[in-house]
């Protein structure tokens, strides 16, 4: 799959509320040592960073801003056991992966049995890309685990009506994805790191600008994009 989104879906990520984070693309250069130093001043107790001059920390507004992904509406919620996960994949992507673990499956697997749809794509295939591309949004960007490579099927089951899934607040999973994999890196010899990277540096250079390279350009929507 491309970075851009296939203008052919757009209609679809607009539906389920990914079209804005889909044209950041993934292509954000992190700064590790930016990255050290805010956990550095993470405090699991508060979910603040502590500075010097005071507190601050990322709110849901920060996600709007930055990633232009919709933070009202309802929960996302659900639970992650199902009879089976091989069934899901049949009906809402016309798939099944030869291997399926702990109801995860490879981004890689995303990518080879998708490929980009054209001109004669059937509106059937044309979902089943819009789908298996939002897939690799939340498992390769928004909220990746250690490995980076695997994504689970629990978000799939969201997938299944996309003007439902347009009104989950996926900003805020996003947030407290982030929020937790940050308090789990506090814990001394953690040398890993999982959650929204990009959200979490964008963020520091935006309210913080003093870290902010030097731009000749104005801020763009969403705010990441700069």
């Amino acid at each position: 799959m491309s970075a851009f989104p296939s203008p052919l879906i757009e209609n679809y990520l607009r539906e389920a509320g990914f079209w804005h984070v889909a044209t950041i693309g993934r292509g954000c250069k992190l700064d590790p040592k930016l990255i050290s130093a805010l956990m550095e001043r993470w405090r699991p107790e508060t979910h603040t960073f502590h500075f010097p001059c005071g507190e601050c920390t990322i709110t849901l507004e920060d996600v709007h801003l930055q990633l232009g992904l919709p933070v009202d509406g309802y929960t996302v919620t659900g639970s992650t056991q199902s009879t089976d996960w091989g069934a899901i994949c049949y009906e809402l992507l016309g798939a099944i992966p030869d291997r399926i673990k702990g109801g995860r499956i490879e981004m890689g697997w995303l990518r080879d049995t998708f490929p980009e749809p054209d001109d004669d794509s059937t509106e059937v295939e044309l979902i089943r890309y819009a789908r298996a591309y939002i897939l690799q949004i939340i498992g390769g960007y928004l909220m990746p685990d250690l490995s980076r490579n695997l994504v689970h099927l629990r978000w799939l089951l969201k997938l299944d009506d996309f003007r439902a899934a347009g009104k989950l607040s996926w900003g805020s999973a996003v947030l407290a994805t982030l929020y937790r994999e940050m308090c789990g890196a506090t814990v001394p010899n953690k040398a890993k790191i999982g959650g929204c990277l990009s959200l979490l540096q964008s963020w520091a250079r935006y309210r913080l600008p003093f870290l902010c390279p030097r731009m000749n350009h104005p801020h763009t929507f969403p705010l990441i994009t700069r």
